[in-house]
C-alpha cells in the first residue's frame, strides 16, 4: 500500500549481549607483591601519576605510562599492575582480575623489595628469592607458560642497609635453584628513591623490544 516493494522491507534483527576482553594493555607488566615499589617505578620511568603510599594495595586498577623517544617514532607501554598476594592463582585478593592484566603484557618486569616481603604479622617474611619464587609459582598456576615470556627482575630499594649483600645472595640463589626453570634476561639493582639503575633499566627495556640502543626519551601516560 505504501508503494515500496516488499522484498526491500526490513526484517526483525537479532539482539545479543557481547563481552569483549582486551587482550593487550601494554608491552611491559610490572609484577610484584604489594608495596614493592611498582607505582614508584612507573612514576620514575614515565609521567604517569599512580597512587603511591606506604601501605599495601594502593593500586587497584592498572595505570599505563609510555616511554617515547624524542622523535615520537618508538614507545614502550608499561602497566602498573595491582599487587598480588599468595593464593592469587586461587583468586584470593581479586587474584584472577589482577593476573588477567599481567596476561595482557608481553614482557614481565618483576619488582622485588631487596629487604623481602611480609604482608602482615600473620604471614611469614619472605626473602627476595622466596618472593620471586612465589610470584613465579602464582603466574604458572594461573596460566602455564606465563613465565616463559621475557623477564627482567628489578631489585628495588637498593639504597637500604645491607642491600648489596642481599643482592648478591639473590643472584646466587637464583642461579643455583631456579635458573633452569625460569629464564631471566637481566637482574637490575635499582632504587626509586635515589634513581640508581633507572637509566640502565630504560635502555634494557628498549633493547629487548627494538634490538637497538635508544635515543633520548620523553614520557607520556594513559590511565585505564
Amino acid at each position: 500500500s505504501s508503494g515500496i516493494n516488499a522484498e526491500y522491507g526490513g526484517k526483525r534483527g537479532e539482539e545479543r549481549w557481547v563481552r569483549l576482553v582486551l587482550k593487550s594493555i601494554a608491552d611491559v607488566g610490572l609484577v610484584g607483591y604489594p608495596n614493592a615499589g611498582k607505582s614508584s617505578l612507573l612514576s620514575m620511568l614515565s609521567t604517569a601519576t599512580p597512587v603511591i603510599g606506604s601501605y599495601p594495595f594502593t593500586t587497584l586498577k592498572p595505570t599505563v605510562g609510555y616511554l617515547q623517544t624524542t622523535d615520537r617514532k618508538k614507545s614502550i607501554g608499561i602497566a602498573d599492575i595491582p599487587g598480588l598476594i599468595e593464593g592469587a592463582s586461587d583468586n584470593k585478593g581479586l587474584g584472577h582480575v589482577f593476573l588477567q592484566h599481567i596476561e595482557r603484557t608481553s614482557l614481565l618486569l618483576f619488582v622485588i623489595d631487596i629487604q623481602g616481603f611480609q604482608l602482615n604479622q600473620r604471614n611469614p617474611h619472605r626473602s627476595p628469592f622466596e618472593t620471586f619464587g612465589h610470584l613465579c609459582r602464582e603466574l604458572e598456576l594461573y596460566m602455564a607458560g606465563l613465565t616463559k615470556r621475557p623477564i627482567i627482575v628489578a631489585m628495588n630499594k637498593m639504597d637500604t642497609p645491607t642491600s648489596d649483600a642481599r643482592f648478591s645472595k639473590f643472584v646466587a640463589e637464583y642461579r643455583a635453584h631456579l635458573s633452569k626453570l625460569v629464564k631471566v634476561h637481566s637482574i637490575v639493582p635499582i632504587s626509586c628513591y635515589t634513581g640508581q639503575g633507572l637509566d640502565d633499566l630504560q635502555e634494557l627495556l628498549y633493547e629487548i623490544k627494538y634490538g637497538t640502543t635508544p635515543a633520548r626519551w620523553t614520557n607520556v601516560k594513559l590511565s585505564l
